[in-house]
């Protein structure tokens, strides 16, 4: 899967973004091809000096996909919508999409003298 990342950061008019950020939704929930769309508004900064308000993700089957969704009449105008909403103050990536499984990972080992969590015996 890979997906269309939307980085946003602080807008200068707060109000008039969030009264047209609507426009671009209704045209970017119907881009041919989408198969799930989120949008996270940041509401805590916890470490780092990324200035980002608002994620946005949608996601696709393929990259090409994504590029068909993008050049499509929609698309274009969903990008022209979001670059007037943004007044172009916008990051766009493109990113394969992974879910992690911890179960497939190894548990990292214990310092000696720990006892094990499972069986309670020491290491």
């Amino acid at each position: 899967m890979h997906k269309l990342i939307i980085l946003i950061p602080p807008p200068t008019d707060e109000a008039e973004f969030d009264e047209r950020w609507p426009e671009f939704i209704q045209l970017s929930g119907t881009l041919p091809g989408l198969r799930r769309e989120t949008t996270s508004r940041i509401t805590i900064k916890m470490f780092g000096s990324s200035p980002l308000t608002l994620i946005h993700e949608l996601y696709f089957d393929t990259a090409d996909a994504v590029r068909e969704a993008l050049n499509s009449a929609t698309g274009t105008e969903a990008g022209k919508t979001l670059q007037r909403i943004t007044k172009g103050n916008v990051t766009l990536l493109l990113a394969e999409h992974q879910e992690d499984d911890p179960a497939h990972y190894a548990a990292p080992p214990s310092p000696k003298g720990e006892s094990d969590p499972q069986t309670g015996s020491l290491r």
